[in-house]
């Protein structure tokens, strides 16, 4: 984590999270660690782990079994949603990036091969 970041702590998290569930280093169905023992591995409050947890639940992407823990999702769907998510914005930064050094849309195909 990168404490001196403009980005919360929280949002560091739930991005890294978010990208072990999407890239299957943690698989639908995990149990995610306790909220304490996040706490302990990335060095942050237990209040913010708990609220690491709610935001991964409200975007659907875990679920809370009272009294067992938090689960990865086993729903593809959704998983799959926000996988489409995170492709779109890593292209539109892409595509930004590009515009900026002056190329146009249509010389990506020949970047992309060219630079390979």
């Amino acid at each position: 984590m990168d404490f001196k970041s403009n980005v919360p702590i929280y949002l560091q998290v739930i991005a890294e999270l978010k990208a072990k569930m999407l890239t299957g280093e943690i698989r639908p169905g995990d149990k995610l660690p306790s909220s304490r023992e996040l706490a302990l591995t990335y060095q942050i409050n237990p209040n913010t782990a708990s609220r690491i947890y709610t935001e991964l639940e409200r975007q659907g992407l875990s679920y809370t079994r009272r009294g067992i823990g938090t689960f990865v999702t086993e729903d593809s769907s959704v998983l799959e949603y926000h996988k489409d998510l995170e492709l779109k914005r890593i292209i539109g930064e892409f595509k930004s990036s590009l515009k900026a050094l002056g190329c146009m849309e249509e010389d990506i195909p020949r970047l992309l091969e060219k630079y390979k």
